[in-house]
Formats: structure tokens, sequence, C-alpha cells
């Protein structure tokens, strides 16, 4: 993974890019977290991980913590939410557009190996979820 991770360029590389793999990388948390908490059937992980990592509830999310970010990782999350997008037929536009905006913070967090702060904002998502 380390090879790969190294010839991406924070500078160049693009806010979709980011957020493509932030969504994996929250994907990947999800489902670890989920799954140290049962052994259910994966059936019924993956409808509890939609729970998590929704358009929906990716966009409740990030305005709930958005007080807990810093000024740089603002930025990223506005970059990547004022990116050209498609839109999804799971979400309206501004859902839509303000997941991406997480999924891209998640991403360049991962990137630019900064994975203690990735781990604390994934933290508070997760708590962030289970209030509802």
């Amino acid at each position: 993974m380390e090879e790969y991770i190294k010839n991406i360029d924070l500078q160049t590389v693009s806010m979709q890019t980011l957020a493509f793999i932030g969504d994996a990388v929250y994907n990947l948390y999800i489902r670890c977290y989920l799954a140290s908490n049962s052994n259910a059937k994966t059936g019924l992980l993956h409808k509890k991980s939609i729970h998590y990592v929704s358009a929906k509830s990716q966009s409740r999310t990030i305005d709930a913590i958005m007080e807990s970010l810093t000024e740089k990782e603002i930025e990223i999350y506005k970059r990547g939410r004022n990116t050209n997008i498609i839109t999804s037929k799971h979400a309206d536009t501004i859902e839509y557009k303000k997941s991406t905006g997480f999924e891209t913070l998640l991403g360049f967090l991962y990137i630019s190996k900064q994975n203690e702060r990735l781990e604390e904002i994934i933290q508070l998502c997760i708590k962030e979820v289970n209030k509802d």
C-alpha cells in the first residue's frame, strides 16, 4: 500500500480522487467497527453499515463535527464539497455534496498519513451516528 500512496501527489490529486479513497477508507473503518461489535451475518452487517456510510448520514455527521475540525481540514472539506460532481439518486444535491466533502477530507488525511487524526474524526462520526 505504501508504494501506491507515495505516488499520490497531494498538490495535484483531484478532490474527486481523494473522495474516492476517503469513501473506501470510511467504509473499511465502519465495517471493522461493526464486525468488532457483532458476529452477525454479512448481510445484516451491510445493512447496519448503510446507517453510517450513506450520503444522508455523512452529511449530518459532517455538520455535527464541523466545530472539531481544524482550518486546514475545513478547507479540504469545502474544496471537496464544491467539486463538480454528478448527484446521486439516493440523496439530494446538498447531502451528496457534503458527503463528498466529508469523504475528501478522510481521503486527504489517509493519503497524508495523518492516521491518528483520521481515527479521531472517524470516532467522532461513529459517536454522532450512534446518537440516532
